[in-house]
């Protein structure tokens, strides 16, 4: 018996390391997340801004009311939910690479500290893509792009200078 538990949790865990979709996200009880953690509503990857709890009539269950912003859209969703209900969160990954260079339809060519390089992220609308042209493109500095990565998509939410 106990080797069948042991196989399924090296099963589970080469799943982590290939990105498999089902890895995306893990099972969490409403009333153990918290303001600033994630939380996937919707089918949405998002970061909790709001949250509370409301007691219902005598013999209902706690509520806990979510207020988050998609990371990726920056849309507010809410949800309503009971406190004992489990709820996805997703795994959320930041990762700093390099700039070298920034592509004609604005695609950023990155490259990770093991050297492997990456052209699949593109410049993101707004203050961060802004700082990034401004940084690399006006001022020729090198720069660090912090990607955010969850439930198979990716952002460029920060940057920042390299340290020389």
């Amino acid at each position: 018996m106990a080797d069948t538990a042991d196989d399924a949790q090296h099963e589970q865990h080469t799943f982590e390391s290939a990105d498999a979709g089902a890895s995306t996200t893990f099972p969490m009880q409403c009333s153990a997340l918290r303001k600033n953690g994630f939380v996937v509503i919707k089918n949405r990857p998002c970061k909790i801004v709001d949250m509370s709890t409301s007691k219902t009539g005598k013999h209902g269950h706690a509520k806990v009311h979510l207020v988050a912003i998609d990371i990726f859209t920056g849309k507010k969703l809410e949800e309503l939910c009971p406190s004992t209900h489990n709820m996805d969160v997703p795994n959320v990954r930041r990762q700093e690479y390099q700039l070298l260079d920034v592509t004609d339809d604005d695609f950023l060519s990155l490259m990770s500290d093991d050297g492997t390089t990456k052209d699949d992220v593109k410049i993101p609308d707004g203050e961060c893509g802004d700082k990034i042209k401004k940084l690399f493109q006006d001022e020729g500095k090198d720069i660090n792009v912090i990607v955010l990565t969850a439930m198979g998509e990716e952002v460029a939410i920060d940057c920042k200078e390299a340290a020389k």
